[in-house]
């Protein structure tokens, strides 16, 4: 099988100006802020300077606005090149996204079926084997879809006893696996014969007292769940 794999673009919107932002132009931004130079920004992302330079005016052409200032030093130097109001502004909003990202970047991935539509709740059912979950009613599906459910590994609790709270997705499982890393405990829990994964502190796993072949409930919010058609 190939090896697959997904690039990320920013969508930025300056006053209605559109521009498609890539990692390279990402980190050209990042290291002018970090070096206040964009020839060692340039360097930094090994581009020339030209292409560099050829980054920041399609940018700022294509949004209306000055993203950097460029100040000439004397014959001692003292010149740079920093990011105006608007240029932190978008370099603030990219990273922003990449948070993001990274704290919902490890995601439970369940190929499932959809057996129930809730219109009054806003809700559809989605099952695969004994597993049966509410998601967030996407309009463009219908009964009998194939679907991909996506839920990320820190929306998933764990608890001993189900709990009345907003989590709309209960369900009991066992724990079949326990791997500590980097101070986070990755917990693997049978649900209905689909394996959830469930990052966990070390202190919430003494709490509990976990262990392998232990009797759990986890819980999950509807809205927490991510579709798309396959």
């Amino acid at each position: 099988m190939a090896d697959v794999k997904a690039g990320v673009e920013y969508k930025i919107n300056v006053n209605s100006n559109l521009f498609l932002l890539d990692n390279k132009k990402y980190q050209l931004l990042q290291s002018i802020l970090d070096y206040g130079s964009l020839t060692k920004a340039a360097k930094e992302i090994k581009v020339s300077y030209r292409t560099a330079l050829n980054y920041i005016e399609k940018m700022e052409m294509a949004l209306d606005v000055k993203i950097v200032n460029t100040t000439k030093g004397g014959k001692g130097g003292g010149g740079g090149t920093s990011l105006t109001d608007d240029g932190y502004s978008i370099l603030k909003e990219c990273k922003k996204i990449n948070a993001i990202m990274e704290l919902h970047k490890d995601v439970n991935e369940i190929e499932a079926e959809i057996v129930d539509v809730n219109l009054e709740k806003g809700v559809m059912t989605i099952k695969m084997n004994q597993f049966e979950i509410n998601a967030p009613l996407n309009r463009n599906y219908e009964l009998g879809d194939k679907i991909l459910a996506l839920i990320s590994y820190d929306n998933i609790f764990l608890m001993l006893e189900p709990q009345s709270s907003s989590i709309r997705n209960v369900l009991k499982g066992q724990i079949v696996e326990m791997r500590l890393k980097n101070e986070i405990i990755r917990v693997k829990i049978d649900v209905g014969g689909v394996v959830l994964c469930s990052d966990i502190t070390v202190s919430a796993e003494k709490e509990l007292n976990l262990n392998i072949g232990s009797e759990v409930y986890v819980g999950f919010k509807a809205m927490s769940v991510a579709t798309l058609k396959l």
